[in-house]
């Protein structure tokens, strides 16, 4: 593990932290937000608990490893002053997509934050599928021009705080559009919607296409999560060397085996 934490402090060494200062005059009390234009759907509970998300289940030792996990990311990003997260993995199959919904709805339930969680995975939107929701737009067809953005947010449920904006319509050319001004403009206007707000992108994997890679130099800095004795060195070191155009945070163990 050695070589992948020298790696992974490469990676951060090689790129300036992209920072935004926010006037304090401005900022409003987060528990003041309401979302107007924001359709708020319910899942299914019992979908969502077998999908392993917090809301729908009750306080255990899962859910402390995440209030953990959210808490070192919130400090990390306080310390630079970023707003703007993208989640990852090496390979499929790898929980970065439970682990993203689980930081998002951890981070909301910080008073001082607001969250909003992004299927970045435009070849295969499922972000949706976790709470058992059907969405009939999505990102795809804001960045095609169709819809207004306010029109493809949810709040999934009655998580206070937290609110997705799911993939829509498949794309084929995902990695262009993933990688053109018109995203890196959203992500600019995502982040300073509302004050103290931390966006979330749950982005496909790095080794299988260019999508991510196309992608995050729009964002502050990434997670990449590692499934415990599959995931290979080579293979983390070979996705740390493509995502250096970013600010590395780390990498999350996910399916650890305890013995």
């Amino acid at each position: 593990m050695e070589k992948i934490q020298q790696a992974l402090e490469r990676a951060r060494l090689q790129r300036e932290g992209k920072n935004f200062v926010s006037d304090a005059s401005q900022v409003q009390d987060v528990q003041s937000i309401e979302y107007t234009r924001t359709k708020s759907v319910g899942g299914h509970t019992d979908l969502q608990r077998e999908n392993r998300i917090l809301s729908a289940m009750e306080h255990n030792d899962y859910a402390d490893a995440f209030k953990i996990l959210s808490t070192q990311v919130m400090q990390r990003m306080e310390e630079h002053q970023w707003s703007s997260l993208a989640i990852t993995s090496v390979g499929v199959d790898e929980g970065k997509t439970t682990t993203a919904i689980n930081l998002g709805i951890s981070m909301a339930k910080e008073i001082e934050y607001t969250v909003l969680l992004v299927d970045g995975n435009l070849r295969k939107p499922e972000l949706h599928n976790y709470f058992g929701i059907s969405p009939e737009i999505g990102l795809s067809d804001y960045l095609k021009g169709d819809v207004d953005l306010a029109d493809v947010l949810i709040r999934p449920g009655d998580i206070d705080h937290f609110v997705i904006l799911p993939g829509g319509e498949p794309l084929m050319n995902s990695t262009e559009m993933l990688g053109s001004p018109k995203m890196c403009s959203l992500v600019e206007e995502l982040k300073h919607r509302y004050p103290k707000r931390i966006v979330i992108f749950d982005m496909p994997p790095i080794l299988n296409v260019a999508d991510t890679v196309s992608f995050v130099p729009c964002v502050d800095c990434a997670l990449i999560v590692v499934e415990d004795d599959t995931t290979k060195q080579v293979e983390l070191e070979q996705a740390v060397d493509l995502m250096s155009v970013t600010n590395i945070l780390g990498t999350v163990l996910n399916k650890a085996r305890y013995k």
